[in-house]
């Protein structure tokens, strides 16, 4: 009998636990689940609580992003503010307002670290 913890112990066993669980959640296909003709429950509406909590964590994860990219190399932030660029609707295709939005504001996120970098230098 083996024990299940020593198994959760090697990082590639936790790797492809992750991975299967990501598999068989559905996420792992560019169109959703991974399983044809599954029909999915509508996810229920969040809460005023759920809602400040989540744009709570979101600022968390803002500033962390901005954190970790004031260490980046130059070429690390000209690749996001090519990939910024990527993600912005190609020439003759329907403009997205929150695609723009949030290349915006991936542009903004290197403006940010940048200046920090400056003070840090």
């Amino acid at each position: 009998m083996s024990d299940s913890r020593s198994d959760l112990s090697d990082p590639s066993q936790q790797r492809q636990m992750a991975l299967s669980r990501w598999d068989s959640e559905g996420g792992a296909g560019p169109y959703g689940s991974q399983h044809p003709g599954e029909v999915l429950s509508p996810e229920p509406e969040l809460t005023n609580t759920e809602l400040v909590q989540l744009r709570i964590r979101v600022i968390a994860l803002e500033n962390l992003a901005i954190a970790i990219l004031t260490e980046a190399s130059t070429r690390q932030l000209d690749l996001l503010c090519a990939m910024a660029t990527c993600i912005s609707a190609t020439p003759g295709f329907t403009q997205h307002p929150l695609t723009n939005h949030a290349a915006t504001q991936m542009t903004s996120f290197v403006e940010r670290a940048e200046h920090f970098r400056d003070v840090n230098s």
